[in-house]
Parts: C-alpha cells; structure tokens; sequence
C-alpha cells in the first residue's frame, strides 16, 4: 500500500466520520472534530511563529537582523520589537488571575491602536465610498433600482417618524430589497455547501473507490 492510497484512506475514513454525525453524535464524529481542531491548531501556530514572530521579534532581538539588513542593540529598531514582543506576552498574564489584570494593557493598547489605524479606510470602504456609489444618473433601470434600493433600505431603518405615507412606502419597498439581499447570500451560502458535498463525493466514490 503506497503512500498516496493510504492519505486517500484516510481522508475518506474521516470524512465517513464527520457524515456519520448525519445519523447522530458519536465516538468517530468527536475523534475527527476534535483531530480537525487540533491539526489546525498546530498548523496554524507554525504559520504564525515563522511569518510572524520569527521575522518580527526573534530575529531582531536575538539575531540583531531584520530581513537582511543588521539593527543595532537598544537602537530603535531594536526597542520596535522588543515592546510589541513584551505586550504580547502580557495578554498570557490572564492565565494568572493575581496578575490577569496586566494583559489589559496589551489589549488597550491593541483595540486603540488598531481602531485609530482602521477608522480611515473602513470610513473610507463603507461611508464615503458607498456615499459616492450611491449617487448614481437615473440614466437606466440598473441605477433606478439602486438608488430606491438604497432609499427604502434606509428609510427602512430609520425610526425617527413613523413609516406613514410615503415613508412607509419607502420601508416597505426597502423591506424587499433587504429580503432579496438576503436571500440571494443564503442561496449563495447554499450552493457553495452543496459544492463542498459534490466535492467530498466526487472524493470519496472516484479517488477513493474509483467506482465513478
């Protein structure tokens, strides 16, 4: 049995084992849950210790070199990594309920920094742009139906007044475009699930058993 048909095994006997929950929780569905979760675990550290720590934090510390170019010690280029590499070792203070409270200055100073740095392009992506996206010449059917798409979607969800009139028209023909919307992402969630299951079946009855 060569290496190739025992990784085909193998992966068709666990993915039997993650269908078996179909019938109802079990031994097999828990042993590949949990092996799932575990590999990915590991997996993911590694990712993360060699494009992420090694490169940022032990090699200029440790190594004095960041990428290919030398740092000096206690230089700035050195304190750059040493301070980001101790507040990431603050946020394991919480294992230690005496000393918990101390992680959350790493997790102040990660949520400030990351919400300065990422109010101007989310401001940017999803207010102006959208502003500006939504300010379209009712030159054809496609603008048309954005733009009173875009009015009743908000009209919708704004309770200032009571939707009367033609206000509740507006919300009501707002109501339809939000249930087309959503709609047409569970229908989309839909066939990428059933793209997944003609994937795993494909897998299982021609590379597996190759009876397809």
């Amino acid at each position: 049995m060569n290496g190739t048909l025992i990784a085909t095994t193998l992966g068709a006997l666990l993915t039997l084992a993650v269908y078996s929950f179909l019938y109802k929780d079990n031994p097999f569905y828990k042993f590949a849950e949990h092996l799932v979760v575990g590999v990915s675990a590991g997996y993911y550290l590694v990712i993360y210790y060699y494009n992420f720590i090694a490169p940022n934090v032990m090699s200029p510390v440790f190594l004095l070199r960041s990428g290919s170019t030398e740092i000096r010690f206690l230089g700035m280029d050195w304190w750059m990594a040493v301070i980001p590499g101790l507040l990431g070792l603050l946020l394991y203070a919480r294992f230690f309920p005496k000393i918990g409270w101390i992680g959350r200055w790493s997790l102040g100073i990660y949520v400030g920094g990351y919400s300065g740095l990422e109010i101007a392009p989310v401001m940017q992506a999803r207010v102006l742009d959208q502003i500006r996206g939504g300010a379209l010449p009712l030159t054809s059917l496609t603008n048309v139906l954005l733009v009173v798409g875009l009015l009743g979607t908000l009209t919708y969800f704004f309770f200032s007044l009571k939707h009367k009139g033609v206000l509740g028209g507006l919300a009501r023909i707002g109501i339809v475009f939000i249930m087309v919307g959503f709609g047409a992402s569970f229908g989309y969630t839909v066939m990428s699930r059933v793209s997944l299951l003609i994937g795993r079946m494909n897998f299982l009855l021609h590379d597996w058993l190759h009876v397809v």
